[in-house]
């Protein structure tokens, strides 16, 4: 098969499905939003035969905070994405993590072109826009939350399957009446590229980090995780006597907010750009505990990969989310802690942390708990046998294959 694979945020275990379909000797196109500032996966060809990485974006930069301009920005690359569909002719497509006015566009061309396509759905865009709205965010969050449910909505009516990251989804999807084609596969991380690190290592060393206690965050951050929230933790460490210091790897808007709260609280902090995917394992040893945030509303249909990264990495982690959530579930399989995404559950979560930093023979365990589940749970073959199955059911059911 020759196809088309667009991941719009370049995450690392997309990457490895398109290795993993072109091994078994399909035609794989990878396309990534070069717009997009996100920690990337391994966007290199390698040595993999029959895959080719190519992007979208590359002229534009995204302005998050200015929305209706995003709107603009994000159509645009929806006519880029189909420029690129039109190039390449791929019996099928499958999308993911694209925003509803890029998938919108990108969906119309491959309906004109009868490619029929699969969607990767990793967030219901609407659910989230409503949470902004609720939050007094921005008051064009409620109008724009209805637009693209409609719009999400049709778009999942035109894909020839979809796939869904957790069970928590089956339920819009009913109501969008499209769960007849839905099949669950949960997210999965890249077990031979995030393997377990030295705590000491060169990535350490090179940051001043090496034998200092760390409370580390990489990965996505916006404002709606209240990132605020990872300061009050290392406030709380440090007020129970604990010399600690913040490690966040992060770009956008939760920077500047990082920033002057840790100042104000008097939290050392350590602010770092997203650093090369290469490196990332170096990165996540150099955590004494890793920490994932997710807010409460978000709880239902979203699960941080982060969190995947973390178990690969062999760490103890905790978990800032609501009790529900795939992700959380699976830190209490590794024994790791889950506490709710506020401030009040602050003082148990710095309990649990202190209780890793005082024991190094329970933090190894924790840590070793965390790579034997993500090796228990993360089997790529299973999962990409899956894919292919979906995607050839795609051609065969629109008559792309005749």
């Amino acid at each position: 098969m020759r196809i088309l694979v667009h991941d719009y945020s370049g995450h690392p275990f997309q990457a490895q499905l398109s290795r993993e379909l072109a091994r078994r000797g399909h035609d794989v196109v990878h396309s990534t939003c070069a717009a997009y500032v996100s920690g990337k996966g391994d966007l290199a060809g390698g040595a993999v035969d029959g895959l080719r990485f190519v992007t979208i974006g590359d002229t534009v930069v995204l302005d998050k905070e200015a929305y209706v301009r995003r709107l603009f920005q994000e159509t645009r690359l929806g006519f880029e994405l189909a420029r690129q569909v039109r190039r390449e002719r791929p019996r099928v497509a499958l999308l993911g993590n694209l925003p509803i006015p890029t998938l919108a566009v990108a969906a119309l061309m491959l309906g004109a072109l009868r490619i029929p396509w699969v969607l990767w759905h990793q967030d219901v865009t609407a659910i989230a826009l409503k949470s902004f709205a609720a939050a007094g965010v921005s008051r064009l969050m409620g109008v724009a939350a209805k637009v693209f449910e409609r719009a999400e909505k049709w778009a999942a009516r035109r894909a020839a399957a979809i796939v869904v990251i957790a069970g928590s989804f089956l339920r819009v999807h009913r109501e969008w009446g499209t769960d007849g084609k839905v099949t669950v596969i949960p997210n999965w991380a890249p077990l031979d590229e995030i393997l377990p690190a030295p705590r000491d290592n060169a990535w350490s060393a090179e940051h001043g980090l090496t034998g200092v206690r760390t409370v580390l965050y990489s990965g996505t951050l916006g404002l709606k995780h209240n990132p605020v929230l990872l300061v009050g933790l290392v406030e709380r460490l440090r007020e129970q006597g604990e010399q600690v210091r913040l490690v966040v790897v992060n770009d956008g808007p939760a920077v500047p907010v990082l920033k002057e709260a840790a100042a104000a609280r008097g939290v050392p902090l350590t602010l770092l750009p997203f650093q090369p995917y290469e490196r990332l394992p170096e990165v996540l040893g150099t955590g004494d505990v890793l920490v994932v945030l997710l807010a409460e509303d978000a709880g239902e249909f979203s699960v941080p990969s982060k969190t995947l990264s973390y178990l690969c990495a062999g760490r103890p982690v905790l978990g800032l989310m609501p009790a529900g959530n795939p992700a959380a579930k699976l830190l209490r399989q590794a024994s790791s802690a889950v506490f709710p995404p506020e401030e009040s559950a602050l003082d148990g979560a710095a309990r649990w942390v202190r209780e890793v930093f005082d024991d190094p023979a329970h933090a190894e365990a924790l840590g070793k708990e965390s790579r034997s589940l993500a090796e228990r749970e993360f089997a790529l073959e299973n999962c990409a046998s899956r894919f292919e199955e979906i995607l050839r059911t795609a051609i065969g059911a629109s008559g792309a294959g005749r």
